[in-house]
């Protein structure tokens, strides 16, 4: 995932770091567990879509700089499918 450069920028003016930081993403069910992976260590909660074939998945993170939010990102976007808010 190639973010904007204003995203960094805007984090940065709308957090004070460190701040907690919620991650959301819509994945497959049958790869969830390739994000989820990725996520170890975090708060996580999983929402199946109604006919269980997606799931969203929220992650929060006390997070140090808006670059580890970037970079967090970026290493989620290498799954393919996975959509990121």
């Amino acid at each position: 995932m190639n973010q904007n450069p204003d995203f960094k920028e805007l984090l940065d003016q709308t957090y004070q770091w460190p701040d907690y930081y919620d991650f959301k993403f819509i994945v497959k069910a049958a790869d969830k567990h390739l994000v989820l992976e990725k996520l170890s260590g975090l708060t996580v909660t999983e929402t199946p879509s109604k006919q269980g074939n997606y799931v969203s998945i929220n992650a929060r993170k006390l997070i140090k700089t808006s670059q580890e939010v970037v970079d967090l990102y970026e290493v989620i976007g290498t799954i393919k499918g996975v959509m990121s808010f």
